[in-house]
């Protein structure tokens, strides 16, 4: 199965903290990198959170820098995004992706999760 199965949204009060995860089937996930992208209210998808199939190599759009961290477990299949000092504007529908090349950008993207709201409150 190539499911990318998304949790952890929910709603959450400004300055709180949020941790998504993303489940993938082996095969995805040990030759992938893997991603987080995000559509709020208004606004069209972006890329928020990427890290390379190694592991090694990371990327943040910077009005997450500093407050989001991307990981990845290789045990359990799964990528993490970790969210600090949300705030109102981080409101969305985050979305995982897997993509074989890097870097990874929704045009080389052919395999998305359903996504999970997030919602923070001002």
């Amino acid at each position: 199965q190539e499911q990318l199965v998304e949790s952890g949204g929910g709603l959450v009060q400004a300055g709180g903290s949020l941790r998504l995860s993303c489940a993938a089937s082996i095969r995805t996930f040990s030759s992938s990198s893997m991603g987080w992208f995000r559509q709020g209210p208004g606004k069209e998808r972006e890329i928020v959170a990427a890290i390379h199939w190694s592991g090694r190599i990371t990327y943040y759009v910077d009005s997450v820098k500093g407050r989001f961290t991307i990981s990845r477990d290789n045990t359990k299949n799964t990528v993490y995004l970790q969210m600090n000092s949300l705030k109102s504007e981080d409101t969305a529908v985050y979305y995982c992706a897997a993509g074989g090349l890097w870097p990874l950008d929704a045009y080389r993207i052919n395999n998305w999760g359903k996504g999970t709201l997030v919602t923070v409150s001002s």
